[in-house]
């Protein structure tokens, strides 16, 4: 994974979301626009976060480990049990 540019501004973020709450969306591939990056925060539990790139790229996101969302990259997650993040969006 990549890291955030230092000149990137936070600028939103979604709601907490857990196992039973996470839009079906987030659960197949998807991208955020050009110039769009995100930060996936673990509050509680783990996250499966795969990074479709060539090979694909799977990770296992924690408290302690945020997941960095590229611009324009696909990507989805999938719960690992019992979980709560939200995600944070900059430009």
């Amino acid at each position: 994974m990549r890291s955030i540019p230092n000149e990137a501004q936070s600028y939103k973020r979604t709601p907490l979301f857990d196992e039973k709450s996470i839009p079906k969306g987030l659960l197949k591939d998807h991208k955020t626009k050009k110039d769009v990056w995100g930060k996936i925060h673990v509050v509680k539990g783990k996250l499966i976060y795969t990074i479709q790139s060539n090979p694909a790229e799977i990770v296992e996101l924690g408290p302690e480990a945020p997941g960095i969302v590229e611009p324009e990259v696909l990507h989805n997650v999938k719960p690992d049990g019992s979980v709560q993040f939200y995600v944070e969006f900059y430009k």
